[in-house]
């Protein structure tokens, strides 16, 4: 993992923990970066511009206009192959979040086209605060990537979540994440994802608690790591990724199946999330069903099998294809029977009885099953991270 020629903007705010960006630079620069510092005018009274500047061999750059001229925060946005912030406080992260670019780290920011990084730093109270996390779910909605603070003593005297993580850490993970970044150029993956709708009557229909959180982080990993994303997604109000090669909405199991099966054509690597109803009501009634002092009987009917249907046309030696499994008994069992049926590649098995996982949650844990039959075992994690987990094993049949 090298950042040899990349061109990295460290951006520096006004925090006790200024000092490690010290290294930042330092560490940056052994790995072969070129790296323009930013600061905030608060940074300056922690840490002076000099010292970065004698690291980076470049000038720092602490407001957009200074005794010199326009400091084009625009032509530095368009420089860049990644911006990190660290430290990023308090202050700068509501900044963002609100588009507030009164200083220069923002207004990069702002006009940046690259990857950014976030590495808060900040007392405990601060972190916890519900305006900063509203700020930090708005940003990470935003597709901005966040290196987490740590746990240990604070400034302040108090013990907790707040510590910048620590400089080597930080840029192993810029590194991991530019030795990835395009590790799935010239690969089309196709995704479902989401539930589906079977109408009883105009008004009515049956469905699950899916919200489509799965497919849409294992969407955003892929266009990541540079590859062209067809997501087919089911009802939902989830947000989107950016920079998706095409998206198709559906509602029943039939287009979902369409869809699916069409886009099947020309993907290299399928991931099928999907929550799809395994009946339908074999009629639907044009008018709302009236309330009587009766039960109602529904006659329900098989819908199509998309994963067993792709398995019989799949190209072995061309495409990857990865199924789920959510069960609540015999699971890895269960799991593996699947996919030597559906003839899958990996099939994602999850349960109902794990706590923080299946449907309507930002975690899962997870077990990814190969055609050997080897299980590799996970915590839990956020869907972003067990999205990144799932691709990590797609890439070594791949590569």
């Amino acid at each position: 993992m090298s950042l040899k020629g990349k061109k990295i903007i460290l951006g520096v705010c006004g925090s006790i923990a200024a000092y490690k960006s010290l290294v930042i630079v330092r560490l940056l620069v052994k790995q072969g970066a070129e790296v323009q510092v930013l600061m905030t005018p608060a940074a300056t009274a922690f840490i002076s511009p000099l010292s970065f500047s004698t690291l980076s061999q470049r000038p720092v750059y602490t407001s957009v206009m200074d005794d010199d001229g326009w400091n084009s925060h625009v032509a530095l946005g368009l420089w860049a192959d990644l911006m990190i912030i660290a430290p990023t406080t308090a202050t700068t992260l509501a900044k963002m979040s609100a588009g507030i670019a009164d200083n220069m780290i923002v207004a990069c920011y702002l006009s940046a086209r690259c990857p950014v990084f976030l590495a808060p730093a900040m007392d405990l109270d601060m972190w916890n605060h519900p305006s900063t996390q509203r700020n930090i779910d708005t940003l990470q909605k935003d597709h901005n990537h966040f290196i987490w603070p740590t746990h240990g003593p604070l400034a302040s005297g108090l013990v907790g979540t707040g510590r910048l993580a620590e400089p080597g850490q930080i840029v192993s993970q810029l590194a991991t994440f530019i030795s990835t970044s395009q590790s799935l150029k010239g690969h089309k993956v196709l995704i479902n994802a989401g539930p589906t709708r079977e109408a009883i009557d105009p008004v009515r229909f049956l469905s699950n608690p899916s919200t489509g959180k799965m497919g849409i982080a294992l969407a955003t990993i892929a266009i990541n790591r540079g590859a062209k994303v067809h997501l087919v997604l089911g009802p939902t109000d989830q947000e989107i990724p950016a920079d998706l090669d095409k998206l198709t909405r559906v509602t029943t199991a039939q287009e979902m199946y369409q869809a699916t099966t069409q886009g099947f054509k020309s993907c290299t690597i399928c991931i099928l999330t999907a929550a799809v109803a395994d009946y339908r009501p074999s009629s639907v009634a044009s008018q709302k069903i009236k309330k009587s002092d009766r039960d109602l009987q529904i006659n329900l009917v098989r819908t199509k099998d998309i994963a067993a249907h792709l398995g019989t046309i799949k190209k072995d030696d061309q495409q990857v294809l990865v199924g789920f499994a959510l069960e609540t008994e015999k699971g890895t069992t269960n799991a593996y029977k699947k996919l030597l049926k559906k003839n899958l590649d990996l099939i994602v098995l999850n349960s109902l009885a794990d706590k923080g996982a299946g449907f309507q949650q930002n975690t899962n844990k997870i077990t990814i099953i190969d055609r050997d039959n080897k299980l590799q075992k996970f915590k839990l994690k956020s869907k972003e991270k067990v999205a990144a987990d799932i691709f990590d094993a797609i890439e070594k049949i791949i590569l």
